[in-house]
């Protein structure tokens, strides 16, 4: 499979999209705070969306101290990601998309029945799209990917570091 258009190139940021809690989010606001990991799913509640989401919520604190925030993305309502998130206990940011617009910016393709493939982005404090993770089944190999990705960016791994030395001290 050929690499994703947008490998190596700028994030597109300049969106805004309400979150589950009904506020705005632009991307632009986040990036240079640190590493984003934005993923696409299809929908609210369905079996495998609910896995990856849980996913990233168990690997939340882990994802954190490598320096990283969770952004997830359907075209669900706002109404929709607060049920989702306020069930699963979702730590993290959803967006909602419903127009589609940031799915297409990012070029993620639909797929089954219209669903937009389950899609991965790792964007670095500078803005740089750095990794894509694409598989539509297995959201499995999403989390172990973006852990992978993250424990190879420098950036992240001198974050976990510090963090960790900060622990150590504090106990």
């Amino acid at each position: 499979m050929a690499p994703h258009a947008l490998l190596n190139k700028e994030a597109p940021s300049n969106l805004t999209l309400k979150d589950q809690h009904d506020q705005d989010v632009n991307l632009a606001d986040r990036i240079g705070k640190s590493t984003i990991v934005l993923f696409f799913y299809p929908k609210d509640s369905t079996f495998v969306c609910t896995k990856e989401a849980c996913a990233f919520r168990d690997r939340f604190e882990e994802i954190q101290k490598l320096g990283a925030e969770i952004i997830g993305v359907s075209a669900d309502s706002v109404k929709s990601h607060e049920q989702f998130a306020s069930k699963q206990k979702l730590p993290y940011t959803l967006l909602s998309d419903t127009e589609g617009q940031l799915r297409t910016a990012y070029q993620v393709p639909k797929l089954l029945f219209g669903f937009p493939q389950r899609t991965t982005y790792v964007i670095d404090k500078d803005g740089i799209i750095s990794n894509v993770f694409e598989s539509f089944f297995s959201y499995n190999y999403h989390i172990t990917s973006v852990l992978k990705a993250l424990q190879k960016d420098p950036e992240a791994e001198a974050q976990a570091e510090e963090d960790q030395t900060g622990e150590q001290e504090a106990q």
